[in-house]
Parts: C-alpha cells; structure tokens; sequence
C-alpha cells in the first residue's frame, strides 16, 4: 500500500505547489500527485500553473517522492508526441521517480485551443490512439503512425529513459477500463468502485490501482466543511458534469446547490483521524493499492502534520 498527496495546482501557485511537495516528501508521502489543467474548478480557486514545468522543479527539489500526473490529457490540448518527450525527460531528471497517468480529458481544459470536445466514444478512441503513439514513440527510433483521429509523421524522441514510465489511465466505466487494461500499466479512479478493479483485473490488468480519497481537515470540523464547500464543491456534481462543462462560471452554477450535508457525505471533514481511516479503508476494501488523500481543508501544512503525526502509521496498517 501507497500513499500520496494531491497537490491541488488549481488552488495555489506554482512556487507553492513546489513548497508543498517537499514539505510531502519530509513527513514521509510516498508521491505527489497533480492535475494537468488550464483552468480551475472555480473562479474562487484562483490558480491553474503549468503541471509540466512546476514538475520539474518538484524533481530538482526532492530526491524520494514519486510525481504522478493525475492525470493529463494527451489528445487535444496535447499532441501525444509532446507528452511523450514530456513524459520521457521527466522520468531521466526525477530518476525514474516519475507516473504518467492519463485520462480522456474534461471540456474545462481542452476546449481552449478551438478545436471542439469530441463525444464519449470519440474521446477513447482518441485515448487509444494516442497510447499506442506514446508507446511507439518510447521505443525509439524514427516512428510514423496513421489512426482514425491521431497522425504522427517521422518523430524521434532522442531522449528516453531507461525504463520508460509506467502509465495508469483513468477509467469510470466498461469502455476506459478496458483501455486501462489493454494499453496502460496501471488504473486509475476517483470513485470506491469495486466492479472497476473487478473489471481490470477481468481485462488482464495486473498494475497499480490508483485512487482520490477525498478529505478535509481542520481543527475543527464545521471550519473543514466550509473550506471544502467554498473551494471543492464541483467534486460533488459527478463525472458526467464534471466532463462537460467548459468553464470556472459554468461549474459555479451547476454547484450551487451542494449544501454542507452533500460535503459531509463525499468528504472525510475534521480532526478526527478515526473518519479518515474509515474513508480510506473504503478505497483499501475495493482493491486500490495507490490511494491520493486530497485534502481540501485551509491549512495544507497542519494536515501535512496531521498525516507525519497521527495518520501515517494508522493507514500502513490497512495494507
């Protein structure tokens, strides 16, 4: 069992991102995580730096802790070529300590270079392609590739790494699991859905299985659900509106109505360590084995502590 820390890129600047990384790595995470986005959840976030370069200075400033992109779109905003030399240069300069998680993207972010959001299907389609020029690409040499929605035309990637980096795709339903199984090395969910690791394993997946833990802590528990409510009540409003829409003032509307009850029901709120244990042992029982606790309380360093001080030892007991 793994554990890692999110580092919400969508709530605080790069040179703080960087801050906390260390700091995750001091009170003994096994990895950072980070989306890949260009727009926050909400306006009141106020943040959206870019995954790639505060990465490569986590990378420069610790020495342990894995980096894990949860998770990039490697299909429209991307070419799957730039993300494979991404992906390539980080894993020689962090050591090998770097995860390329991948996902089939979210109209928030991949809108914005004009060239529409396909449909469901045509998102994966689109993920497949781009995995298996990825994985052309890392095995060097000149590579062209001719598929339905993605093209590549006489691309060498120069600099590879050893090992080429594990690959975990984000899956919600049959058809990404599917893709997980097939052309990833690893899973990754959001949800305590036992039927997703079921359903990988059925496929022939045998990698890492990734999950969101989603948490809030403070010293006090109503102080915890107003942090969480005012910052990270999108969460509440599921994948298929978390996909669609396309902007901060669109998910502002469509959260309007989460209340404090709704927090207190997706989200582990509190000092409690009790409450915490409790929501990951939901992720250890549906068979994640890589579990991110994404804290969105007011004080990132008094979790960090919370976590070094008092949960640490409890949740290694759960694997």
């Amino acid at each position: 069992m793994r554990f890692g820390y999110k580092l919400a890129s969508e709530g605080f600047g790069p040179k703080e991102i960087i801050r906390q990384a260390v700091r995750a790595e001091e009170v003994g995470f096994d990895f950072v995580e980070m989306s890949d986005h260009f727009h926050p959840w909400l306006d009141v976030q106020g943040h959206s730096s870019f995954t790639w370069t505060v990465f490569g200075a986590i990378a420069a400033r610790t020495e342990r802790v894995g980096l894990v992109t949860g998770v990039t779109c490697p299909t429209v905003r991307y070419h799957p070529a730039i993300i494979a030399q991404a992906a390539a240069t980080l894993a020689i300069i962090s050591d090998g300590r770097f995860t390329l998680g991948v996902g089939a993207g979210e109209r928030l972010n991949e809108h914005v270079v004009g060239q529409g959001f396909p449909s469901v299907r045509g998102r994966h389609e689109r993920l497949r392609e781009a995995l298996e020029i990825i994985r052309l690409l890392w095995r060097g040499g000149y590579q062209s590739y001719e598929g339905k929605h993605l093209h590549l035309e006489d691309a060498q990637v120069f600099d590879l790494p050893d090992q080429p980096p594990v690959i975990t795709v984000a899956a919600s339903g049959p058809a990404s699991v599917a893709i997980a199984a097939e052309l990833g090395d690893g899973l990754f969910a959001t949800e305590p859905k036992p039927d997703l690791v079921q359903a990988y394993r059925r496929g022939g997946g045998d990698g890492p299985r990734y999950a969101e833990v989603p948490m809030a802590w403070a010293p006090d528990e109503q102080q915890a659900v107003q942090a969480a409510w005012q910052t990270s009540r999108w969460a509440v409003t599921g994948w298929k509106v978390m996909s669609e829409l396309p902007n901060p003032v669109n998910f502002e509307a469509a959260s309007r109505t989460v209340t404090e009850d709704d927090i207190r029901k997706q989200f582990a709120v509190g000092p409690d360590p009790d409450v915490h244990v409790a929501a990951v042992r939901t992720y250890t029982e549906a068979g994640f084995d890589h579990l991110v606790l994404q804290n969105a309380g007011p004080d990132p360093d008094g979790f960090l502590d919370f976590y070094r001080d008092t949960l640490a030892d409890r949740l290694r007991t759960l694997g």
